[in-house]
């Protein structure tokens, strides 16, 4: 019996490096199809959540996206520079809003059709039940894996 089929295998190797290596090829699947419409898998992921959001605080933006706020800011330039996205003032003098321009909706429009092609085609090779049971993994092991908790855990 293989160690895969064992259901009390010990884990070998490193987890980081198997998500690691998995997720390159993974986004490799989505940048190619993503380069068809002239953006990135990270500038695509931006745009979606800023469209289905709203106009928002950059700050409301990064804890969404599970990043920090130098990293969305450096990710957000390209997209200014496109002029598919804005920061402008806020309800006040010290707030900004991250928001779409009429551009960046339609390059989000593009995109989405080549991320769907992604999609299927991940589908397609993973196989529709392997990618369900992957995500249904990934969502209870994010759970389990929360920041807050974590810190908790390395205090002990």
């Amino acid at each position: 019996m293989s160690a895969t089929a064992h259901p009390k295998a010990l884990p070998q190797g490193c987890t980081n490096l198997k998500l690691r290596q998995f997720m390159r090829r993974v986004s490799q699947y989505y940048d190619i199809e993503m380069a068809q419409a002239g953006i990135k898998t990270t500038q695509y992921s931006l745009l979606s959540y800023v469209d289905k959001l709203g106009p928002m605080r950059p700050g409301e933006l990064a804890a969404g996206l599970k990043m920090d706020a130098s990293t969305l800011t450096r990710n957000l330039r390209p997209l200014v520079d496109a002029g598919w996205v804005v920061v402008s003032a806020g309800e006040d003098a010290r707030s900004r809003l991250v928001s779409l321009t009429p551009a960046g909706r339609e390059k989000r429009a593009e995109a989405k059709r080549r991320w769907k092609v992604a999609q299927e085609g991940i589908n397609r090779l993973l196989g529709a039940e392997q990618v369900v049971a992957l995500h249904a993994l990934i969502d209870l092991s994010m759970d389990k894996l929360d920041p807050v908790e974590l810190a908790g855990e390395r205090d002990e």
